[in-house]
């Protein structure tokens, strides 16, 4: 037992919830912004502005009846796979040889769980990036072996259990889905509160949407949750951070309020209650939805950069063009406007004034480690 520790440390393979659960989630989702939701943001400039690099074919692969025809746009989304791996084992401070045979592992991995590829690419990347790092430098034929195991690894486990991993991350998705068409009241409280913690605490809410495919009305509720703490916190520290704090927070991640959470768990009230109010008016009176090409992952992104809110609307623009929609109203922007917005603000203002005469929240509690 103690060599194997010894040759785990040696091999800085650490089998740790932080380092799977946070670490690599953290590290897919940010290779899933940089392809597929980038992809679909510049598919949609393209198309809104008219810019004609952006929306002319770039790349055609195949032939005959069977050609696929990739925009810029296009061309970014389909590396999402590969991106995804990638970032992972950059996260998991795999080897040069292991980083690079990831890109393999993660197109199969995505291609072959489908609608749940991004779940299945996170549980097989992890698996393949943590095989190439046992083996890595052990033999003077390195550079064969290394990337040999990590990528047969990588595609014999994606052939095996991403069919299966992508079926039941679908379901569970469709499940919510369903569950809040039926029930947009409660479903839009619950599943605006959950994601809305999930921004906050260091795990990506981002990847769990996308792994889920939190679309339709349900992503709508992760957004308003998203917003509710993003928003929420920048607005109810201003006093202690000021315009810096305000920007971080509100358009970078509430989850530099971590350190201040975990001394006073009562500074998060606020924003959490925020979320329980806007996500069913998100559901049931705005009927705001998260169409997104780019499939759920800006449903976990909040104000994060905007993206939320690019992704709202690029649905809209992408039902329109479909013909699911007949045209983008008033009341949509007025919906997204509020529910992002202002409604996070205000309500996260006013319950933070009540816990602070309450003595719940107190001098300091807010401001932002430096």
């Amino acid at each position: 037992m103690e060599k194997l520790k010894a040759f785990l440390k040696r091999k800085n393979i650490v089998i740790s919830a932080k380092r799977y659960g946070i670490d690599a989630l953290g590290a897919m989702a940010q290779g899933l912004f940089c392809s597929l939701l980038i992809g679909t943001i510049i598919n949609t400039m393209g198309t809104q502005f008219h810019i004609p690099f952006l929306t002319q074919v770039v790349a055609t692969l195949g032939s005959g009846d069977h050609t696929i025809s990739y925009t810029v746009g296009g061309l970014a989304s389909a590396m999402s796979g590969p991106a995804m791996a990638v970032a992972i084992g950059y996260a998991l401070k795999a080897p040069p040889l292991v980083l690079f045979s990831l890109a393999t592992v993660g197109f199969a991995s995505n291609t072959l769980g489908g609608a749940g590829g991004p779940l299945a690419v996170l549980f097989i990347a992890i698996i393949a990036a943590e095989l190439g790092k046992a083996v890595s430098k052990e033999t003077k034929v390195d550079i064969l072996v290394t990337p040999l195991v990590t990528i047969f690894a990588g595609v014999a486990l994606a052939a095996w259990w991403a069919p299966a991993i992508g079926k039941a991350a679908s379901q569970v998705g469709a499940l919510i889905r369903w569950a809040t068409e039926l029930q947009p009241f409660w479903m839009g409280i619950i599943v605006s509160v959950i994601i809305g913690i999930a921004l906050t605490l260091p795990i990506s809410s981002a990847a769990i949407c996308a792994a889920l495919t939190l679309t339709g009305l349900a992503g709508g509720a992760a957004v308003a949750g998203c917003c509710a703490n993003m928003v929420g916190f920048a607005v109810l520290s201003f006093k202690e951070n000021g315009w810096g704090g305000l920007v971080s927070q509100g358009i970078g991640s509430s989850m530099l309020q971590m350190p201040n959470i975990v001394k006073n768990p009562r500074i998060w009230l606020p924003a959490i209650l925020t979320s329980a109010i806007t996500g069913p008016m998100a559901t049931c009176l705005f009927h705001l939805q998260m169409n997104d090409p780019s499939g759920g992952v800006a449903s976990g992104m909040g104000t994060c950069g905007l993206v939320g809110q690019i992704g709202v609307y690029a649905g809209w623009v992408n039902d329109v063009a479909t013909g699911v929609k007949a045209a983008i109203t008033p009341m949509d922007w007025a919906g997204m406007v509020l529910i992002c917005f202002i409604l996070p603000a205000v309500l996260s203002w006013l319950f933070g004034q009540l816990f602070r005469k309450m003595g719940w929240i107190g001098e300091g509690d807010l401001i932002l480690p430096q």
